[in-house]
């Protein structure tokens, strides 16, 4: 049991039969009338992200969810199959599950979000940031960097992401897997 004191990001909830994420709190104090916490709350099976005011010092049942490191080894017809690195189990993960899946190659590191009492696994997160090649894209132009223009470009896993005009094809680039967005070219 734990109270609105304990809320941070991240947190696991037990909240309307299911488990909820929370995604982003603000504790508030009006001039007139009592303390409250505002939230955003992520359901974890179903991605939905739903507002919430919890009065402060309200008791909250927190569920107890463990990170564990896991290797993306392939994909098939049945969904994402992962070991985890510890006891070299092996699980599968349905498509629905895995955030960012054209961002992920075989052999990556992934954190798997498990239900510790029931050991069950709930979702997949990948690093903050992946490093993938680009396996085609339009010519870059030379010293076109004083822009902000972008353009397509298919990296090795499938996925389609806007990266500058100077990126060539055959290179490798950093990407920040939360905003699915260009971060920067990886030096050789």
């Amino acid at each position: 049991m734990a109270t609105t004191a304990d809320f941070r990001n991240g947190l696991v909830l037990e909240y309307n039969h299911g488990l909820y994420q929370i995604v982003e709190f603000q504790h508030v104090k009006p001039g007139k009338g009592p303390a409250f916490v505002r939230t955003k709350l992520k359901n974890i099976r179903t991605g939905k992200v739903i507002d919430n005011t919890f009065t402060a010092g309200h008791k909250i049942e927190t569920a107890r969810v463990e990170n564990r490191k896991h290797q993306f080894l392939y994909k098939d017809d049945m969904g994402f199959h992962f070991m985890d690195s510890n006891t070299y189990e092996q699980i599968m993960l349905e498509d629905k599950m895995v955030e960012n899946a054209d961002l992920m190659k075989e052999g990556q590191e992934v954190e798997i979000l498990v239900h510790a009492e029931e050991e069950l696994p709930l979702t997949c997160s990948l690093p903050a940031f992946v490093e993938l090649e680009i396996v085609y894209s339009e010519p870059g132009i030379k010293g076109d960097t004083a822009t902000n223009a972008t353009k397509p470009a298919e990296l090795e896993t499938g996925a389609n992401i806007q990266v500058p005009l100077f990126i060539d094809q055959g290179e490798v680039i950093k990407i920040d897997t939360r905003t699915r967005s260009y971060s920067e070219r990886v030096k050789n």
